[in-house]
């Protein structure tokens, strides 16, 4: 009988095996050290440093984060950013992910023609470009040449179009679908091969005792894959708290209309690297992103200790 793994690490020289684990592993984290440990180390602190006008920088340590937090000059944008972004997270957790679940649900039904085709239909726009999908979404939705207009007018809902995008009330909202609309196929496709992965006999016994496929996705298969439901949550947390590009794209940095769509991965850029009549100051954007990165964090430890630990129970 061969021998275990652990067994043969356990009998290998101690020099030995520090060689092996530094040609194996060595490169993987030098690579990672230099791109992002490096990177987010040297962003915290030259977050703790300002910038005099002859471009010296003087230690101020947390003054930054107090000037951020604390003076209205920078709280009022920075507390709207905050808004818009929680705003936008919502969104996707509300329609972005029960609609990749329902979408999931239907694909993995047995007898389902053309379930490949499906699939390759509705994870497209995931494939495509976020300045492709910006720009044609802004000429859709566009009141002077969008189809938009015209689409519901045949339909008899003309009387529900407006320029959604222009609007401070609607625009964040219309801009969160439009992601909706891109990402979809994101969780759509990881809780489908979390429903493939569920073993056979147990579909089968629910059938046996006369379960339809509508209670056999919410009694059986949905407490299965709610590992891979709150494994999308929380990627669907993080990337909305690092979302630039979208907003971006169809509105700019000064994320319009009066900064209605403005989240922070927007107010960070202008921060950071300044626009139109702002100047650029890298200190408070340092800050910025220092701030962004514990939001994040603490996101993410909430998730690890509230609902990981709870939710280890329905893994099979």
């Amino acid at each position: 009988m061969p021998e275990s793994v652990s067994n043969i690490t356990a009998q290998m020289p101690r020099a030995k095996l520090a060689g092996l684990l530094l040609f194996f592993l060595g490169p993987a984290v030098a690579i990672y050290s230099l791109f992002s440990i490096y990177p987010l180390v040297a962003t915290m602190a030259l977050s703790t440093y300002t910038s005099d006008p002859s471009g010296g920088r003087h230690f101020v340590g947390l003054a930054n984060f107090q000037t951020l937090l604390g003076d209205a000059l920078w709280s009022k944008p920075f507390w709207n950013a905050f808004g818009n972004n929680l705003i936008f997270f919502a969104v996707h957790m509300c329609v972005q992910n029960p609609i990749g679940i329902a979408l999931a649900g239907l694909l993995s039904l047995p007898g389902l023609r053309l379930k490949g085709f499906y699939r390759t239909v509705m994870f497209l726009p995931t494939m495509l470009s976020v300045v492709i999908v910006g720009f044609s979404w802004n000429l859709i939705l566009s009141p002077l040449w969008g189809v938009a207009s015209g689409a519901l007018k045949a339909v008899g809902l003309g009387s529900l179009f407006a320029p959604w995008l222009g609007l401070e009330s609607s625009a964040l909202v219309t801009l969160s679908l439009i992601s909706v609309w891109q990402f979809v196929g994101i969780p759509m496709m990881l809780i489908y091969a979390a429903l493939l992965n569920i073993p056979d006999e147990l579909i089968d016994a629910a059938r046996v005792d006369g379960l339809g496929h509508f209670r056999i996705f919410f009694h059986i298969k949905l407490p299965l894959v709610l590992p891979t439901i709150s494994l999308v949550s929380v990627l669907t947390f993080v990337a909305n708290f690092n979302a630039f590009d979208l907003i971006y794209s169809v509105k700019g940095a000064l994320a319009g209309p009066n900064f209605a769509t403005d989240i922070l991965g927007t107010f960070f850029y202008r921060t950071f690297f300044g626009n139109q009549l702002q100047l650029g100051n890298p200190t408070m954007g340092s800050a910025v992103a220092t701030v962004m990165f514990f939001i994040i964090l603490v996101g993410l430890c909430l998730y690890l200790f509230l609902v990981q630990r709870r939710i280890r129970r329905f893994a099979f």
